[in-house]
């Protein structure tokens, strides 16, 4: 389950990452702009058969949560910068109310079998993935402009992995409470 900032932010966000991370060539693997999302939870294998309680739980979450704005204001790197495998842009504005939305949906999922994270859950989007050994990163503290967007969807999204890596498709795409 994921919210996608507006292209222009996504674009904006890639652009800055890359701009600082040149000097490691082909040792990153960017996440294609139309991919950059925020996750709220990774559900992995689901059968077909549960996808309408998937659906109904995530309709329950989603009418419990009004929109709201948000922003990336920050990057990262998991698991640290000296020693970074995933580069992320976090989030600023917006950050509690996606950590509701996440705490939500891990309720709501959490009966239908879907395990519990058990690390906390920190707002961001993936934007490149180390390939080989960690490496140390010096990434700039803000995104440029800290573009803001509004979240008014959540989309339950369907990963294939393929030769040029993980292709998404939005299975479900489903309104924030209006009013």
């Amino acid at each position: 389950m994921a919210v996608f900032p507006p292209p222009e932010v996504r674009r904006i966000a890639l652009e800055s990452a890359r701009s600082r991370a040149r000097d490691l060539g082909d040792r990153v693997r960017w996440t294609r702009p139309e991919y950059v999302h925020l996750t709220l939870k990774f559900l992995g294998e689901v059968p077909e058969v549960e996808s309408d309680q998937i659906g109904a739980a995530l309709r329950k979450v989603c009418a419990d949560h009004a929109p709201f704005d948000a922003s990336l204001s920050s990057f990262g790197a998991f698991p640290s910068a000296r020693r970074a495998r995933v580069i992320w842009a976090g989030t600023g504005v917006g950050s509690e109310e996606l950590r509701a939305l996440a705490a939500d949906v891990e309720a709501a999922f959490e009966p239908l079998g879907f395990g519990k994270e058990d690390r906390t859950f920190v707002p961001h989007a993936t934007l490149g993935r180390v390939r080989g050994k960690p490496v140390k990163l010096e990434l700039p503290a803000v995104v440029p402009g800290e573009p803001g967007f509004g979240i008014s969807r959540v989309e339950l999204m369907e990963s294939k992995l393929a030769a040029g890596g993980a292709v998404y498709e939005s299975v479900h795409s489903l309104a924030l409470r209006s009013g």
